[in-house]
């Protein structure tokens, strides 16, 4: 049975960059954002979100209206956790079954929510991959185009990043925008301590 590794970091630090190198390395990585993305399309989550919000939540396509999602999770505080309640038990038992399906010594769950969202009991152990906050405020400016302003707004939503790694079993530093031998240095430590190479 492969290890559950989650990986995570906050916004900027690089995160899914990281994945895609261990990827490329044969580690399986689950994308949670995208999964949960894919599950609003499920006949039971889909009649869970109509119960509460109405056939409107939905396009004419059958795919999610993620525009009035997002007003409707802004506005309604309890939203947000009936929405949760919905997915997350899904989410969590799809992962359990797509980690039993994989050959690697380890998996990876990409979430930038892990400890938000008292997620670690689920893993072997959690990656918290770090950069320092003008890197991480650069890289979101360029990446969304948007202020210096609105990246601090994003990033107040989130736990510190001191704290998380605090809470970390293992760091992945990230200060630049590519390979570099510090990166793979520790990719490659990590992939020998955790059993992929």
């Amino acid at each position: 049975m492969a290890l559950k590794i989650a990986i995570t970091g906050n916004i900027g630090s690089g995160k899914s960059y990281v994945c895609s190198l261990f990827r490329r390395r044969g580690i399986p990585v689950f994308d949670s954002d995208m999964e949960a993305k894919r599950l609003y399309s499920r006949p039971e989550i889909r009649a869970a979100i109509v119960a509460r919000f109405g056939e409107a939540m939905y396009l004419d396509d059958g795919s999610l209206d993620r525009r009035r999602m997002a007003s409707v999770l802004f506005s309604d505080p309890c939203a947000l956790g009936y929405v949760e309640s919905v997915l997350y038990p899904v989410l969590n038992a799809w992962f359990a079954e797509w980690a039993g399906q994989q050959e690697a010594p380890f998996v990876l769950y990409e979430s930038a929510l892990i400890f938000e969202k008292h997620l670690e009991s689920m893993f072997d152990a959690v990656i918290v991959v770090a950069a320092s906050e003008p890197v991480r405020i650069r890289r979101v400016m360029a990446r969304d185009h948007c202020t210096e302003e609105e990246v601090r707004a994003r990033m107040a939503q989130q736990l510190p990043q001191a704290e998380k790694l605090t809470k970390a079993d293992h760091v992945i530093v990230h200060e630049q925008d590519d390979e570099d031998d510090a990166l793979m240095a520790q990719i490659e430590a990590l992939m020998t301590m955790l059993g992929g190479k």
